[in-house]
């Protein structure tokens, strides 16, 4: 996984509040921040659906199907409750899943399959977040490796 990882990896400290967690997200563009402690230890995962549940509409998770629901209106704008933005990520965070920087790309796809996540970090002998990969970091990896006939053609 090392060969197809991101070095440049976005975390967050364990005692950062949720919304400073929203707001790196936003501003980075992204849907998965490692948590880690003051020595760069993996301590947590949070994403972006863990700070979404705090607005999404309950009749969204009652409701089999709400594909007719053209716009959700007002719900939209919806906003947390301040208390929510300052509370500590390490109440929301999910426990910590990563691979080190040596695991092979099927076992790492399998991981982010298992764990359900579309991000997986990675970390050294030491537990210390050295990188990220995702799915698709991943998985165009192994579809590199594929052979194909003259021209392109499988």
């Amino acid at each position: 996984i090392s060969d197809c990882m991101k070095h440049d990896v976005v975390s967050i400290s364990i005692s950062a509040s949720l919304g400073q967690a929203a707001a790196l997200l936003a501003m980075r563009h992204i849907g998965t921040l490692p948590v880690i402690d003051g020595a760069g230890h993996l301590m947590g995962l949070l994403q972006l659906r863990d700070l979404m549940e705090f607005v999404m509409p309950d009749f969204v998770r009652l409701m089999e199907n709400f594909d007719f629901v053209q716009d959700f209106g007002a719900v939209e704008t919806r906003q947390p409750e301040l208390d929510t933005l300052v509370r500590p990520v390490r109440e929301v965070m999910q426990p910590p899943v990563s691979v080190d920087r040596a695991c092979g790309l099927l076992r790492a796809y399998a991981m982010l399959l298992r764990h359900e996540l579309l991000d997986l970090p990675v970390v050294g002998p030491d537990n210390r977040l050295v990188g990220i990969a995702s799915r698709v970091d991943v998985g165009t990896m192994l579809l590199a490796s594929w052979r194909t006939a003259p021209g392109g053609e499988t």
